[in-house]
């Protein structure tokens, strides 16, 4: 849906169907703060750790982006390195793919990319292709929001965070405990480390 009078464009109606509105006030506004506070970090590469299975990283990730892309200017992306359960595979476009790519690209209103895994990948594979992307990547992008859902389950946490110049822990307000964000923050390096978003 678009904004009052006038109709949705195609990049709403794309989000709309994975269940994201860009047409929230409050929603941006809040995105544009935490956005702020995110650029001038310095940090590019930012990992975002879900603190439990119901957490959706992915559309705070893009909402982010989005933010981000109007503050800055810049181009940014957004990487579904969830390779179990690709968040956004529903908006990639598996058109003209080689068979060795590690991640499909999909670009909204011209400025931020949503890449995710085409399919799904061995355990072993994810961290080094995520290395090789976030360095290929850095004369491209001036962020890259880095949605690290399914890590725990394999083990990988510390090593993607190792990736990242900033991981956040996402959790849900008034149902994420502390000990549930403790529990992660013990698996991010100290460095790393950049603070708890709490979404909802």
């Amino acid at each position: 849906m678009g904004a009052p009078g006038r109709p949705a464009t195609a990049d709403e109606e794309l989000l709309a169907s994975i269940g994201l509105s860009v047409d929230d006030a409050q929603v941006r506004a809040e995105a544009t703060r935490f956005a702020r506070r995110l650029a001038s970090t310095g940090a590019r590469a930012i990992g975002f750790v879900p603190a439990d299975d119901l957490v959706a990283v992915p559309p705070i990730a893009i909402q982010l982006g989005l933010a981000l892309c109007d503050l800055t200017g810049a181009t940014i992306a957004v990487v579904d390195a969830n390779v179990r359960y690709p968040g956004l595979s529903g908006l990639a476009d598996l058109s003209d793919l080689e068979d060795d790519t590690v991640f499909a690209t999909r670009w909204l209103r011209g400025s931020l990319a949503l890449l995710t895994p085409p399919r799904v990948e061995r355990a072993g594979e994810v961290v080094p292709r995520l290395a090789r992307l976030l360095i290929e990547s850095a004369d491209l992008f001036a962020h890259v929001l880095v949605d690290l859902t399914g890590f725990d389950l394999i083990g990988e946490h510390g090593s993607a965070a190792a990736c990242m110049d900033a991981v956040i822990i996402v959790g849900r307000a008034h149902v994420t405990r502390e000990g549930q964000l403790a529990a992660l923050r013990r698996l991010i390096p100290e460095s790393r480390f950049l603070g708890v978003l709490l979404a909802g």
